[in-house]
């Protein structure tokens, strides 16, 4: 039962069986961050999600290879029409600091955040910048093929031609000629025969500062062909999964079908996967529209929507409380409910350690293990499998208080088998009261090390050590007190 997995495909609109091309092996390509500020709640969304999704393919015993990329060039502001500045040169230029410190500012941000959310790194993360060539190699192909042309030094996909013989808009479920006449004419476009055509290629200005030599001019790659090259280089030319957040769909996924199957003549990717959006005060949380709240403003409580700091595991645990293909609704109350959620989890775990083993089972462990399964079978539902735990823990405190129900020792190793595979292992939940006090005993066995040095080298004479040593912990809240048999010290 565990190995009959389904999910739903955006491309098909239908849940099917999940039935890898090269089984064991799994590839899964995910567009990660344009990394040009501060990440926020909906990128936690998108990477916990496809998180969870990686964890249960390995938990059923796949191989999977997880590509999620950086975008650190060609995203532009208006990223439907190709115009614009690039989103990390105009940031760049307001920081007046180079574009690759950007990138590697925000990216540091990004991966600190996703350690504190327990999600795992993928087993590639390739940056755009670093795959031009490859770009540049799979523009010519689509050249080649006569569904791209050059004007000006940039280059454009002919989407008219490539709607002769394709259907462009079956992901997304738009249609050519309604987009076409709710085009509106930009300044620019002239390059273009059509307004819909995407840019394969741009040649740049002199102001832009990220620019690469090609054929056609030196320019940069279109935003849209770097997932196309990158996930073909690490997955080969066709493979598994591709995901990413709904405002991804339309134009960029779109874009990336019609590039590849010009390219290679047919579809590149088997199944579409796509998570909902977080909406907070019915609308969509994004920085375009600026009411994204950081994680870092959640994790310290300084936002004005919330009353109080939430500690990464509550909201890893907010996300997971919802199916990925259904809208979130964010609010500091609905946070308040996964922190008394996810306490009510832990709580259970805490209890299932306290319980002997009787003579006999009088509980069907058996039917809450297949319930949980079946949930994440049917295409990934983590609400649904909490609720299953949830259930459990109430089963839990019953054998805990009532001597009339019991568990024998397989089926209580069973039961501890099955919280520690869901909570730990799939859903990527940590005990945050043992991390904290496991952090605690570490950091007070450093400051002890940090003391100890501190009088060795007074007894040495060396007070100029000794005074940095508690200057510098007193500057992190540490006091120390001399005495005659040594030191003492506390927190401020």
């Amino acid at each position: 039962m565990k190995h009959d997995f389904y999910i739903y495909n955006t491309l098909t609109r239908k849940e099917e069986q999940f039935v890898p091309l090269n089984p064991p092996n799994v590839g899964l390509y995910v567009c990660g961050p344009t990394v040009y500020d501060n990440p926020h709640l909906g990128h936690a969304r998108g990477a916990i999600n496809f998180d969870v999704l990686f964890r249960y393919l390995m938990h059923l015993g796949y191989k999977v290879r997880y590509v999620r990329n950086i975008t650190d060039v060609g995203h532009l502001e208006d990223d439907v029409h190709d115009e614009g500045e690039d989103r990390i040169e105009r940031r760049a230029r307001l920081e007046k600091l180079e574009p690759m410190e950007i990138v590697q500012h925000y990216s540091n941000q990004y991966h600190r955040s996703m350690e504190l959310l327990n999600v795992l790194p993928p087993s590639i993360e390739p940056r755009a910048s670093g795959h031009i060539i490859e770009q540049q190699e799979l523009v010519k192909k689509i050249i080649e093929n006569g569904l791209a042309y050059v004007n000006g030094g940039s280059v454009y996909f002919d989407l008219e031609k490539y709607s002769k013989t394709h259907n462009y808009g079956r992901l997304s479920g738009r249609k050519l000629d309604e987009l076409l006449s709710s085009t509106r004419e930009l300044g620019g476009t002239h390059e273009k025969k059509s307004p819909l055509d995407f840019a394969l290629w741009k040649k740049a200005g002199p102001e832009h500062i990220m620019q690469w030599p090609s054929e056609w001019s030196r320019g940069f790659p279109g935003w849209h062909v770097e997932c196309s090259a990158m996930g073909m280089k690490y997955l080969g030319e066709k493979f598994d999964i591709h995901g990413g957040g709904m405002d991804l769909l339309f134009p960029h996924h779109e874009c990336e079908i019609a590039q590849s199957t010009a390219a290679l003549g047919g579809d590149h990717v088997k199944y579409w996967v796509h998570n909902n959006m977080i909406n907070i005060k019915d609308q969509k949380m994004s920085k375009s529209l600026k009411n994204a709240i950081t994680l870092e403003e959640l994790f310290a409580g300084k936002h004005e929507a919330l009353d109080k700091a939430y500690t990464p595991m509550t909201v890893r645990f907010f996300i997971l409380q919802a199916h990925y293909r259904s809208t979130i609704d964010f609010s500091n109350e609905a946070l308040q409910a996964a922190e008394k959620g996810l306490e009510r989890l832990m709580n259970g775990m805490k209890a299932l350690k306290k319980i002997n083993p009787s003579a006999r089972s009088t509980v069907n462990i058996r039917e809450l293990r297949d319930s949980c399964y079946e949930a994440m079978n049917n295409d990934m539902n983590t609400a649904v499998a909490i609720s299953r735990l949830f259930n459990g823990v109430r089963l839990i405190n019953s054998l805990l208080s009532d001597k009339k129900e019991g568990i024998d020792k397989k089926d209580l190793d069973t039961l501890r088998g099955l919280y520690h595979t869901f909570v730990y292992d799939i859903f990527g939940l940590k005990n945050e009261e043992q991390l904290s006090s496991a952090a605690d005993e570490l950091n007070g066995e450093l400051i002890k090390m940090l003391l100890a040095l501190r009088l060795e080298a007074k007894n040495r004479g060396d007070f100029a050590v000794a005074d940095k040593i508690r200057s510098q912990l007193n500057d992190l809240g540490i006091v120390v007190k001399d005495t005659k048999d040594g030191f003492e010290w506390d927190r401020k």
